[in-house]
């Protein structure tokens, strides 16, 4: 894919407001789609987050009431994707992620004993000043926006929401899980006659917003 093409799928993609609900997400593109929210990036690779793909339909519907203004995306798009935190996150998170490291790259956990104790005081410190809770919920956007960059390019559609957290949450128990939800995402494909479909791309001029130091 050339630059175009990259900037053409860019432009293409906006906030979806009507989805047809008959038409579903491939096995083959929801694969691709899984792998960019797991392969997306975060402080250190520690992966504070759990993403959760709602399809009971009942459930998508109490979740519709809660989004502003009932919004359909909730239930008419093929995928309804959860992006949750988790909660009491610690040390003991850490010491999973460097036994997994050692997994993948066939070294021993004693080879990162300095890169582990590094990472932990910085969780130890987070947890101590309860900005544990505000670091993992701007984590937790870096996998969204991969998320829907990596849609636009593969021409499906998607729409970021955040509506009722709290509700959300009580309504899919995550709480009791371990997690909480923070934002959802919508993905599918759009219905033509969405007037906003066609609807010119609102941004300001790059010089606008990019400077140069």
């Amino acid at each position: 894919m050339n630059r175009s093409e990259i900037e053409s799928s860019l432009r293409w993609r906006y906030a979806t407001k009507l989805f047809d609900p008959q038409k579903k997400i491939s096995a083959a593109h929801w694969e691709t789609l899984s792998n960019a929210l797991v392969l997306a990036p975060s402080s250190y690779g520690l992966q504070p987050w759990k993403f959760w793909v709602v399809q009971d339909n009942s459930v998508r519907e109490l979740l519709s009431r809660e989004a502003f203004d009932n919004q359909k995306q909730v239930v008419d798009c093929s995928h309804f994707i959860v992006f949750s935190m988790k909660l009491d996150f610690n040390v003991g998170d850490v010491e999973r992620h460097i036994n997994r490291m050692a997994e993948v790259r066939k070294s021993s956990t004693e080879s990162l004993a300095r890169y582990r104790d590094f990472i932990a005081a910085g969780v130890q410190r987070a947890v101590a000043g309860k900005y544990i809770i505000p670091w993992m919920s701007r984590q937790i956007y870096i996998p969204l926006g991969q998320f829907l960059t990596v849609a636009a390019l593969l021409k499906i559609d998607a729409c970021p929401m955040e509506g009722n957290a709290r509700r959300f949450n009580e309504i899919l128990g995550l709480k009791e899980k371990g997690y909480w939800g923070l934002c959802v995402c919508a993905a599918g494909y759009r219905i033509e006659t969405d007037i906003y479909a066609t609807a010119p791309k609102v941004r300001f001029e790059k010089n606008e917003v990019i400077a140069f130091l």
